[in-house]
């Protein structure tokens, strides 16, 4: 008798078609999100899990669920899951790396691009009919060529954000992170590790690729925005939570940093209202990997390492490892 699995939201029918050729597989193509009590009824005799990061997995929800094995999430973030909890019972927890670091550093990049300049706003200007003069003035902002690229958070996308700013755009690039990269991966791009206070003071454009954690909740906060040059711009695409986004919002709105590009935030897909009535901020829907290749990639590593926990297999990506053995 094949396991049973279950598919949270909907994913490409040929990743759930491939899993139907090794599971017993209840799938979701209305792609409804599930309450906590509709996740907790449908995991019923299921081993395995399929999930996106709006499924929470908790130590209430794994003990309803004894018999679950495996909890695969289709995201390289994982902070919906209690990981130490599924590792004290024996679940194993993967996760998707790696494919979609350069896409996901590509959007980043245009993300602090389009921040920068002024894109979104200047449109909003345009298609509302405004526009009917040039001026010397109108929509400036900072450049990026040539300026301080600062990333907090230097972990693979990261990396690629710098490597996009100093090699293409001849940017100066200063990073913090909990260790300091080896010298070898400093050198190409010429980066240079601060403390977290000369990051913030120095950065021209600041960019967030951090992972999310109870010790980076509101890591950018109204003292951190403070030290921000009132010219700089901020780019978070890592997780909603790690920016106070009511402070951020303050802060747009007094100008005392010129712009941010938000991909994600606290609460999402709520976003804080404020941040809905200042005009120098770029709001994306948590999009940053979403090129086709790249989520079929997702998808399918997903599927690799929940088909390989059920069968005996080696997952590619665990998250911990420690159960496996």
């Amino acid at each position: 008798m094949k396991p049973a699995v279950l598919v949270a939201r909907a994913v490409f029918p040929e990743t759930v078609a491939r899993l139907r050729t090794v599971f017993e597989v209840e799938d979701n193509p209305e792609d409804r999100i599930y309450s906590a009590e509709e996740l907790s009824r449908r995991l019923q005799g299921k081993a395995g899990a399929f999930l996106t990061a709006s499924e929470r997995i908790d130590a209430a929800m794994l003990d309803a669920h004894p018999q679950l094995r495996a909890v695969c999430n289709m995201a390289v973030g994982y902070n919906n899951v209690d990981v130490a909890a599924c590792t004290a019972r024996g679940v194993l927890v993967t996760n998707t790396p790696d494919v979609l670091t350069e896409t996901t550093a590509d959007f980043g990049f245009a993300l602090m691009m389009a921040t920068a300049r002024r894109i979104a706003e200047s449109e909003h200007f345009l298609r509302s009919g405004q526009w009917n003069k040039w001026a010397y003035d109108m929509f400036t902002g900072p450049d990026v060529h040539g300026a301080t690229l600062g990333i907090l958070g230097m972990g693979r996308i990261g990396q690629g954000v710098a490597h996009r700013g100093a090699l293409g755009f001849g940017m100066k690039v200063i990073y913090h992170n909990r260790s300091r990269l080896p010298a070898e991966q400093e050198a190409p791009i010429g980066a240079r590790w601060v403390d977290k206070a000369t990051l913030l003071r120095e950065a021209d454009h600041l960019v967030l690729v951090l992972p999310y954690s109870a010790a980076s909740h509101h890591a950018i906060g109204a003292a951190e925005l403070a030290l921000m040059k009132p010219t700089a711009t901020l780019t978070n695409i890592a997780r909603g939570g790690i920016v106070d986004d009511a402070a951020l919002a303050q802060a747009l709105r007094e100008r005392r940093i010129a712009a941010a590009g938000l991909d994600v935030f606290e609460g999402e897909p709520k976003v804080h209202p404020d941040l809905l009535t200042v005009p120098n901020v770029v709001l994306t829907p948590h999009i940053a990997s979403a090129s086709v290749a790249t989520r079929r990639a997702m998808a399918e590593l997903a599927a690799d390492n929940l088909i390989a926990a059920l069968t005996g297999g080696v997952p590619p990506t665990p998250v911990n490892a420690e159960v496996l053995r």
